[in-house]
């Protein structure tokens, strides 16, 4: 079983080992101020401003590109096996359980951002 420490180690952190318990946080004058932390946070805000929905468009295609090319892969695995070419019934077990868990993923998220949508068209301003 593995060490515990390893498990709630997070890459690039040291850990929780410099509080000591829910005192040292009543004296804010143990708190560094980020130098530049401000500046960087508004400068992705601006940056991301326009390309919040091109970046959700762009999710969206690799999304289906995706569902997509899981689906032929699992017709591609089906055929294989119809044709005698394989015998491995696990690999196109998985090759469909890919397709379908991908094809109700993207089919939740398309039903969810309907909703969202149906939702904003009701507001009334």
């Amino acid at each position: 079983m593995s060490n515990i420490s390893d498990i709630l180690a997070v890459p690039g952190l040291k850990g929780l080992s410099g509080i000591s318990s829910a005192s040292s946080l009543a004296s804010p004058a143990k708190f560094k101020r980020l130098e530049g932390y401000e500046d960087s946070i508004l400068k992705q805000e601006e940056e991301t401003k326009g390309s919040t929905f091109d970046g959700l468009l762009h999710s969206a295609m690799n999304m289906i590109k995706e569902t997509n090319d899981y689906s032929n892969e699992a017709a591609e695995a089906e055929l294989a096996y119809a044709m005698g070419l394989t015998e491995n019934t696990h690999d196109l077990q998985v090759a469909q359980m890919k397709a379908n868990i991908s094809l109700q993923y993207t089919v939740a998220v398309r039903n969810a951002v309907i909703e969202a949508y149906k939702e904003i068209m009701q507001l009334q301003f």
